[in-house]
């Protein structure tokens, strides 16, 4: 029953936008596409594999499109959600986590078995012996050395640990070493370039080679080029952008493709307006922010505060025109990546109409 009633409300293709019931997001094929081509065609100039990082999306079809226009491979986060793209078809797969347990690996194994080009990364020994007492007598896995190149994420915290954590892969049964990785800090591509540069220098030393350098992060995405140890760059929120992207000098809010439509569903007061978007739709994910979207069309209204179901939107600040009850409204998120965590399909749109909906095929894939 259930069922029957969301596909009673579901959008078709040729549907109005702005006759959609809310809170949902909309996608901008015409932007998204855009954003696809610019970050592909940086990379190229600059002779970079570009390994885009599907969490962002999750969505089979937009990694099909971004491979089409010249990206190598893609980059998951966890397993699970590497099972559904390697159903979709794709074979060469990074899964930039550390992966331990006895589930985990068996898993991964049969991911293994099933695709060419599967790689993941480590940063302990822990971690590496789990998967060589794993994979010892099965088909060899690559990993990676994960790096902390400034990041203050996972990785070896030096080059000198980074060779002989390298040397120790090298040397288990079951697994072939690929390369390093890293997850930087913005705007750090001087001391990224130091720690890579002086960990394949040893490397070289003990005659070991070191085919695949993976650089990444959305926040790093423009100056990738000045990483030129790094065979290969990696970044995800790029295909839709967002309110952070655009305070990171990376694109406008014109290359913004997901918009959050919601409606005003009261106006208790003059200064204030309540969108039927809370946290279940815009997620309380701050990224630094100190309120939760850019509400296109009223640049001066602040959503301040988010329930649930709930949105707050503080128009005192408004000079001129203020959303009124009944009205839809765009927003741009914060983050765009946990909004498609957040909802079962992602509804495209060109010029207003819709052109297809797809089913986010890896939402919840966490683990």
């Amino acid at each position: 029953m259930a069922q029957d009633i969301v596909s009673d409300i579901s959008p078709k293709p040729g549907d109005r936008i702005d006759d959609l019931s809310t809170p949902r997001p909309i996608i901008d094929e015409d932007r998204m596409m855009a954003n696809i081509a610019r970050v592909q065609s940086y990379m190229d100039a600059h002779g970079l594999n570009f390994r885009p990082h599907i969490k962002t999306h999750k969505i089979p079809a937009l990694a099909s499109a971004q491979v089409a226009a010249g990206a190598k491979g893609i980059n998951c986060q966890k397993i699970t959600e590497a099972e559904v793209f390697a159903h979709a078809g794709f074979e060469d797969i990074l899964i930039t986590f550390n992966i331990l347990g006895p589930e985990k690996r068996a898993r991964l194994s049969d991911l293994n078995d099933r695709i060419s080009g599967l790689k993941v990364v480590a940063d302990s020994t822990v971690t590496v012996d789990g998967l060589s007492a794993h994979f010892a007598t099965r088909k060899p896995l690559t990993v990676l050395v994960e790096c902390d190149t400034g990041g203050g994420r996972c990785g070896v915290q030096s080059p000198e640990e980074a060779a002989a954590l390298a040397r120790h892969i090298a040397g288990r049964p079951g697994l072939t070493f690929g390369g390093l990785m890293t997850y930087p800090k913005p705007n750090s591509a001087a001391a990224i370039q130091a720690f890579l540069a002086e960990t394949i220098s040893l490397l070289k030393r003990d005659g070991i080679a070191c085919p695949i350098v993976s650089s990444g992060g959305s926040p790093s995405l423009y100056e990738a080029h000045l990483v030129t140890a790094a065979t290969e760059h990696r970044a995800g929120t790029y295909i839709y952008n967002d309110r952070s992207m655009v305070r990171a000098g990376h694109c406008s809010e014109d290359d913004c493709a997901m918009h959050i439509l919601a409606t005003v569903v009261s106006r208790p007061t003059p200064d204030r307006a309540v969108i039927d978007a809370g946290s279940k739709a815009l997620t309380s994910d701050l990224l630094g922010f100190s309120d939760y979207g850019t509400v296109v069309g009223y640049p001066e209204a602040v959503i301040t505060n988010l329930s649930e179901e709930h949105g707050g939107m503080d128009l005192s600040k408004c000079a001129g025109a203020r959303p009124v009850i009944g009205e839809k409204i765009r927003i741009i998120p914060n983050h765009t990546c946990v909004v498609s965590n957040l909802f079962d399909r992602m509804v495209f749109h060109r010029d207003g109409i819709v052109t297809r909906i797809e089913d986010v095929a890896a939402r919840g894939l966490v683990w």
